[in-house]
């Protein structure tokens, strides 16, 4: 026989024994004294023992309804601050986010404005995965997700956190002392450039270029292969050719003179970054995320 209890009539009978009266318990309970008299009598047949004896007067638990009592009414006590915790959570900032972006993003966009907000809401926590890979966030479990807006899926919501971006194409002095600037995205095959493998693309990324509405894709070809920004950049200042990186990488190298810029007329500013995420309610912690990441240029 299934003698397990629901919450609700244990719940039913700690009202009545705390109370010691059918007629206060019911009023608490918000149901009627005959209604509530059923529930503790189907409670007392599934246990198979008496839980409280009945006066005229008085109501008072029996020895198994003391044991019960004792043994229940805390554990319930503890599931409505539990409840109570998740209603808290629901009506303010707390909790954790996840996080998918790759690493340039993660590095320029994300953290400079995370590093503000968890200073002001320390019961947020942020996990940030760092790749280049386009993860499915629902399948992966993320909260969000941080692309370039023309690589976002038309089935995300998606908000724009930083401004149009432009890639440039980089080399140190010394490796144009040596040849002449290309003048065409053509005329980079006969130049040693810093290649980058990208999860996304399967292979090394085509380096892609437009101008006047003709859009040009190049592969090149060089010494070194990368899997990461900041070492193409490094392979360019060392000297070992021309790297394709985002603009605001290298603006200091080009303003004191150790990279020089080349194709500028073909790099065109395209979408930036861009959080996306499925349609769904959002969180407390993740309605202030969304506010602190959005883009107000």
């Amino acid at each position: 026989m299934n003698n397990r209890a629901p919450l609700g009539d244990l719940a039913a009978f700690v009202a009545v024994a705390e109370e010691r009266s059918f007629t206060r318990a019911a009023a608490k309970l918000g149901v009627s004294q005959s209604a509530l008299s059923h529930t503790i009598r189907d409670l007392e047949a599934r246990i198979g023992l008496r839980l409280l004896t009945r006066t005229t007067r008085s109501v008072a638990p029996t020895e198994a309804g003391e044991r019960l009592l004792h043994t229940v009414a805390p554990r319930l006590a503890e599931i409505d601050a539990e409840l109570a915790g998740l209603s808290d959570l629901r009506e303010k900032p707390a909790g954790t986010i996840r996080i998918t972006a790759g690493e340039h993003a993660a590095e320029t966009v994300l953290w400079p404005a995370l590093a503000r907000l968890l200073k002001d809401y320390p019961e947020i926590r942020i996990e940030i995965c760092a790749d280049n890979t386009f993860t499915d966030i629902v399948a992966e479990r993320f909260d969000a997700g941080v692309r370039f807006g023309e690589q976002v899926s038309k089935d995300m919501i998606a908000l724009r956190i930083a401004p149009d971006m432009r890639m440039a194409a980089v080399a140190s002095p010394d490796y144009f002392a040596q040849r002449s600037k290309p003048e065409t995205p053509q005329d980079l095959t006969h130049h040693a450039c810093i290649n980058l493998r990208l999860p996304t693309y399967h292979s090394l990324y085509a380096w892609e270029f437009e101008k006047d509405g003709r859009e040009l894709k190049v592969r090149v070809e060089g010494q070194l292969v990368f899997n990461t920004l900041p070492l193409a950049l490094q392979g360019a200042l060392a000297g070992f050719g021309i790297a394709f990186v985002p603009e605001d990488l290298v603006l200091p190298y080009l303003d004191d003179g150790r990279l020089i810029r080349v194709l500028g007329d073909w790099c065109p500013p395209f979408p930036g970054y861009h959080l996306y995420y499925p349609s769904r309610q959002p969180t407390p912690a993740f309605a202030v995320l969304v506010e602190a990441l959005r883009y107000r240029g």
